[in-house]
């Protein structure tokens, strides 16, 4: 089945995750990468993911930076790293040369054009400090105790029923909840 895996990336224009590895990438464990994530397949080996790293839809890691190729016949390269316990947020581009730190959470549609420190929420285009981890989490927390929570029962693996969906859509009216 491997095999089918493969194949079915490459229709889609993509590599497996396992291809990039046997082309030099390193990446750590418990790596979760959806739907759309371009792993920069021709310099691929220039990219480290650390453990625990969560890339959402639609993540493009870049190595390479072409907008120099038509003026100086060269194109730009640099190496991507990437810390541990590490969330990209979807439609985010990390571009050549960029550093990003442990325990780091960079929002939707970021551009990260800088090094990212160990401890940070970033978000924009290009992508800025807003906060600290630790202060983005307390605020959560404290927004967590006044707002809907949800089980695994009221997602599509626990089977939520549409009864659910429709009491989970009529809470969250105008709030943000939580979800296990």
């Amino acid at each position: 089945m491997k095999w089918l895996k493969e194949i079915i990336y490459r229709l889609r224009g993509e590599y497996t995750t396992e291809k990039l590895i046997s082309m030099g990438m390193k990446v750590g464990n418990n790596f979760g990468r959806l739907n759309g994530v371009i792993l920069d397949p021709s310099h691929c080996w220039l990219i480290e993911i650390g453990n625990n790293v969560t890339m959402a839809p639609r993540v493009h890691i870049l190595c390479h930076d072409a907008s120099t190729k038509q003026f100086l016949n060269y194109t730009k390269i640099g190496r991507v790293t990437i810390g541990d316990n590490v969330f990209i947020g979807a439609e985010s581009v990390v571009l050549p040369g960029v550093s990003i730190g442990n325990n780091v959470i960079i929002g939707a549609n970021s551009t990260v054009t800088k090094d990212i420190p160990d401890n940070s929420v970033v978000a924009g285009s290009p992508a800025k400090v807003i906060s600290s981890l630790e202060d983005y989490l307390l605020k959560e927390k404290q927004q967590m105790e006044s707002s809907p929570s949800y089980g695994e029962e009221y997602t599509l693996r626990g089977n939520v029923s549409m009864e659910m969906k429709m009491i989970q859509k009529n809470e969250l009216k105008g709030k943000i909840g939580y979800i296990d």
